[in-house]
């Protein structure tokens, strides 16, 4: 399997927008959870948005809800992050990742588990 990468980090001034993407062939045919992820500086990594590949309602943080919307393009096998109305605490490494199958949303969003990951991708968002 490839390895998962992201593309499509970069700098943007506050309220603007940015579109991530991640090929997920191979890591999205289990009916698992995909999801991105993003780690400040001097922060812990934590979870942004996820999708299950069996169909659900897809699962934002508290913080990016309402601006982010996730993804995934089943033909491409694409995972999609459209990130809108940017603020200056989105500033950091954005990763996607693909649970393995199973693998409960709790325990993906937590970091508890086996997963997939990308090398991550710098957003950086400016006054």
């Amino acid at each position: 399997q490839a390895p998962l990468v992201e593309l499509g980090g970069g700098s943007v001034q506050v309220g603007g927008s940015l579109t991530l993407s991640c090929e997920v062939s191979g890591y999205d045919n289990n009916r698992n959870w995909l999801g991105w992820f993003r780690q400040a500086p001097g922060k812990e990594r934590e979870g942004v948005a996820f999708i299950y590949t069996g169909g659900s309602m897809p699962n934002y943080d508290s913080s990016v809800k309402g601006r982010f919307t996730i993804s995934h393009d089943t033909a491409k096998r694409i995972l999609y992050l459209q990130m809108n109305n940017l603020k200056l605490d989105d500033t950091a490494i954005y990763f996607c990742a693909a649970a393995s199958r199973g693998l409960p949303l709790g325990r993906f969003q937590n970091r508890n588990g086996a997963a997939t990951w990308g090398q991550g991708t710098q957003v950086t968002v400016s006054a």
